[in-house]
């Protein structure tokens, strides 16, 4: 579209670097003699039919902003001193290429670790280069458990074959005027933030509750929190955090035994029925009221009401992968979809497979072997950390296991660790649990990259090369999560930046042309749209694709019509064909083959001893709707909306230690203390703390200390321990859970960063 001679407008999906997300919008991106001018939401996109974020809405404050990386730089001074010198991209590839060549030769591929931040666009790519450079070590880098998304995904593999997300209409262009599609009677909302998840975020966004309440729905809200959600609900669960798979039992139970659940459905399409029958039948509600701190007459209204809902959905959030068995807590949530029959029937919760299968970030181990075949993934397991131990790290998804990670860079057993690649992944202020002990382990190694758009705390303490990468507008990608198949690709230019694509695509070629036959990264990019019938060039000419209806990754009721299994035969993608409320594959890993609830490793029930002493809950991680984890805090208007590293306290809390809205404030565990700015609001608990997270201060003048940007200070991620993950591998990073005790910082002892 051109709108003067000298401006066009280009329309395209988002994803990150830029707004932070986990992509999916549709947006319009103006573009004046080669440089970035304005984002604009796209009205014709079909999913969030121009709304746009205000992290989308800042592009260009991130995208011009005077502190981005925009050239290489390679440390010249120690490690940590904040000295650094420009270089050109030839030197820094050739000494990324010497040093992986060096380290491959002396130690193995797999003595590299290749860690990624959330899912930003980073995924595929930093796949692509581990793969092509031999290393099976690809993960997470620092999340305990991987406890983001991660969990669920593997639980619903297990027990189902797929991942459901709530019906929002996203698959039909028409949406919510699409004939085949209902309104769900009531959604259940369990552990999301709407105000804070205005991001697609695989298509269960803020948007989609909102369009459903007008349209009728009804919530149903489980959180510890009385946020916007909570406000407006028909019914809320005010839980105490880590006890959602104790609820989830209870209202399981009160389903069954009130005989409130789809017989049909159950008889036909579920497997281990009477074992979860007796299951739920050996607790009480009073048990479970007292571990949630839910009263059971909430929990029994909350089951007759989802239950009796023709259709209800049920969107929930990352809270759910840092329990403590996060893997049994989702295997009790999917139970509930299934004992109503809510599995991919309209308005319900419906199976979400990759538009026709098109895969550049593989989500789970089949997506791999489709892209790499089971001969490679096979060898990649021999080596990959934690598949040895962890039966899902192995068969389900090929991360190497984050905690096992940080062990063997300690100990260097049962082979050493010696790099690290580091790409938008800034774990010392936010990913990692226990940060300074991954400091230390990494500082250690023998070469560090790291790939980002702003110099961090990460980058300045770790980093021997820094690459710059490029934003949301200067750069070709693919975001192919859901629906609907949205191109991305380079319209405007900032200095040296370079696409995280181009970048590992290059290095790819140079540490193994045989595994990079394509000339470049958009012939890639062809190769793997094959399957819809474009090519990277035509996706763009189209704006986006959809998969049509009646393909295996469209709904309704699949599973009914042979869709599901490679064997074309009716029924899900597991051992019985059918839902698993008793898991065979569980009990095959050695795993309890039943959802069940597990303790959080400190909480008023499982260690009193610690509860008397630490007697409030503090919670991190909730998102904040201007930033995205620890991006974003040098962007002036996000800036301007959340200022501060701020601790929420309920009145009576702030009353009770003698804290004013303001006041700076000590965290204290039993692991580590931080300091907040305390904002004092009625939607707390008063037994509760929440705690922002990804917090360093940009502004702060580093000086070669050890505490870049503040991060030291005020990262509350230093009250956290790794090495604690679920029995299964995948969950367990207790940053919901950690008991704490507060106290007002002594004056001259707050954290001086500016206004």
């Amino acid at each position: 579209m051109q709108v003067d001679e000298n401006t066009k407008v280009y329309k395209m999906g988002a994803w990150s670097p830029g707004p932070g997300c986990h992509g999916g919008c549709g947006v319009e991106i103006s573009v004046k003699d080669g440089k970035f001018v304005k984002i604009e939401g796209d009205v014709d996109h079909p999913y969030h039919e121009g709304r746009l974020c205000p992290r989308a809405l800042a592009l260009g404050q991130y995208i011009n902003h005077p502190d981005r990386l925009r050239w290489p730089l390679k440390r010249v001074g120690e490690r940590g001193s904040g000295k650094w010198a420009r270089i050109s991209w030839d030197e820094a590839l050739d000494t990324c290429e010497s040093k992986l060549r060096d380290i491959r030769d002396k130690y193995g591929a797999e003595s590299m670790v290749f860690g990624q931040g959330t899912g930003r666009d980073s995924g595929g790519p930093i796949l692509f280069l581990a793969y092509a450079y031999g290393s099976p070590n690809w993960t997470l880098f620092g999340l305990s458990g991987i406890a983001c998304f991660t969990p669920r995904l593997a639980a619903c593999f297990q027990v189902m074959g797929d991942m459901t997300f709530p019906d929002a209409a996203q698959f039909f262009p028409e949406r919510y005027d699409d004939p085949d599609w209902k309104c769900p009677e009531v959604i259940v909302s369990w552990a999301r933030n709407l105000q804070g998840s205005q991001c697609a975020d695989h298509y269960f966004s803020g948007h989609y509750v909102t369009d459903m309440m007008k349209r009728g729905a009804k919530l149903i809200v489980v959180d510890p929190v009385n946020g916007w959600e909570a406000s407006r609900a028909e019914l809320w669960l005010r839980i105490r955090p880590g006890a959602d798979g104790a609820l989830a039992l209870g209202m399981i139970k009160v389903i069954i035994e009130e005989n409130l659940y789809n017989k049909e459905f159950v008889d036909k399409w579920t497997f281990g029925f009477d074992k979860l029958k007796a299951h739920v039948a050996s607790m009480t509600l009073d048990e479970i009221e007292q571990i949630t701190w839910v009263p059971k007459e909430k929990i029994i209204l909350a089951a007759r009401m989802y239950a009796k809902a023709k259709p209800a959905s049920m969107r929930f959030g990352q809270p759910l992968d840092s329990n403590a068995e996060a893997v049994a807590t989702i295997h009790g949530l999917a139970s509930l979809w299934a004992l109503t029959g809510n599995i991919d029937n309209p308005g319900g919760n419906i199976i979400t497979r990759p538009p026709k299968g098109v895969t550049l970030y593989p989500y789970s181990t089949e997506e791999v072997i489709q892209l790499y075949g089971q001969e490679f993934v096979n060898k990649m397991n021999l080596k990959r950390i934690g598949a040895d131990q962890y039966p899902l790290v192995k068969n389900f998804r090929s991360w190497a296991m984050s905690d096992d990670v940080l062990k063997q860079m300690e100990t260097g057993t049962p082979y050493p660790v010696k790099g690290l690649w580091c790409q938008t992944n800034n774990f010392i202020a936010g990913t990692a649990q226990d940060p300074k002990r991954h400091w230390e382990a990494v500082r250690k190694l023998e070469f560090n990259v790291v790939v980002d758009t702003f110099m961090t705390p990460t980058a300045q303490l770790i980093a021997d090369i820094v690459l710059p990468a490029a934003a949301l507008s200067e750069k070709d990608s693919v975001f192919t999560t859901g629906v609907p198949c949205n191109p991305i690709y380079k319209v405007a230019t900032v200095d040296e930046a370079r696409p995280d694509w181009e970048i590992n695509f290059e290095l790819a070629k140079r540490l193994n042309p045989q595994a990079v036959p394509w000339a470049n990264v958009r012939g890639l990019f062809d190769q793997r749209l094959a399957v819809i019938g474009k090519t990277f060039e035509t996706l763009i000419d189209s704006g986006y694709v959809m998969a049509p209806k009646g393909d295996a990754t469209t709904p309704y009721n699949r599973h009914e019509k042979g869709l599901l299994r490679p064997d074309g035969q009716p029924g899900f993608r597991t051992p019985s064909g059918k839902f698993e409320f008793y898991s065979q594959k569980f009990e095959e890993y050695g795993l309890n083959p039943l959802p069940y609830h597990e303790e959080p490793i400190e909480s008023p029930f499982k260690t009193p001893e610690i509860y008397k002493d630490y007697p409030l809950i503090m919670m991190t991680g909730r998102r904040v709707g201007v930033m995205f984890h620890s991006e974003h805090r040098q962007i002036p208007w996000l800036r301007e909306l959340n200022p501060h590293p701020s601790i929420d306290l309920h009145p009576d809390t702030a009353k009770e230690y003698g804290i004013k809205d303001g006041d700076w404030v000590l965290i204290e565990g039993t692991m580590g203390k931080a300091k907040r700015r305390a904002k004092i609001t009625p939607i707390m608990h008063p037994k509760i703390v929440m705690a922002q997270h990804g917090w360093w201060i940009p502004e702060a003048t580093y000086n070669g200390d050890g505490n870049p940007y503040k991060v030291w200070d005020i990262n509350v991620n230093q009250l956290i321990p790794m090495g604690h993950n679920s029995k299964s591998g995948f969950g367990g990073a207790f940053t919901k859970t950690m008991l704490c005790r507060i106290s007002k910082v002594k004056e001259g002892e707050e954290v001086n960063y500016g206004s």
